[in-house]
């Protein structure tokens, strides 16, 4: 379902007064964004579900309060997400857990090619670590959750072009990390996967 900024705010105007069909509208329209946000934070697909509901929980109970201030909905709950899985991470002390991801990509391959893939996955779990929390907030809500940097600036509180600058040196750190680069080209991204001239 495709909702414009209007029907939104629409939606949240409706919900904001007991409209719970209204409220089922913008969980249809937000429930996928946010829990690969999610998902791509915690790597635990039952972490990422219940903590998706969380936000949304969440959601219901501070909506009467909720303004709009300049921050459209979409950030507003973009930002209850990334709180969310801040808390999160604080209180499991959880870093990166592959484990799972590696089973899913990996169940219909043979050994060697499961091997390749964990080793794949290693690498990216790895190179992800290494950026930093901002880094890596703006590569999720961008790449998984989808958003455009203006809705990743508002989700984060920050300027957008902050979260260009973020989600550059993170894809330029991630290009080093995964050896992606070409050392011949300058850093200009000519190696596998780079573009052509």
């Amino acid at each position: 379902m495709t909702l414009d900024d209007v029907a939104i705010e629409r939606l949240v105007e409706q919900a904001q007064g007991g409209d719970a069909d209204a409220f089922a509208r913008l969980f249809d329209h937000y429930s996928g964004p946010v829990y690969r946000y999610i998902a791509s934070r915690v790597h635990r697909p039952a972490d990422a579900e219940d903590l998706t509901q969380t936000v949304f929980v969440k959601a219901l109970e501070a909506l009467p309060r909720y303004e709009t201030r300049g921050v459209p909905f979409g950030g507003w709950l973009f930002r209850l997400a990334r709180n969310t899985v801040i808390d999160h991470v604080r209180t499991r002390h959880e870093h990166s857990d592959l484990d799972a991801l590696i089973e899913q990509s990996t169940g219909d391959l043979g050994p060697a090619e499961q091997a390749v893939t964990r080793q794949q996955i290693e690498e990216m779990g790895a190179a992800l670590e290494a950026l930093t929390d901002d880094q890596r907030d703006a590569i999720a809500l961008r790449f998984f959750a989808g958003l455009s940097a203006r809705e990743a600036a508002e989700a984060m509180g920050k300027q957008e072009g902050t979260i260009r600058g973020l989600q550059f040196r993170a894809i330029a750190a991630l290009r080093r990390q995964l050896g992606l680069d070409d050392p011949d080209d300058g850093g200009r991204g000519r190696g596998p996967g780079g573009p052509s001239r």
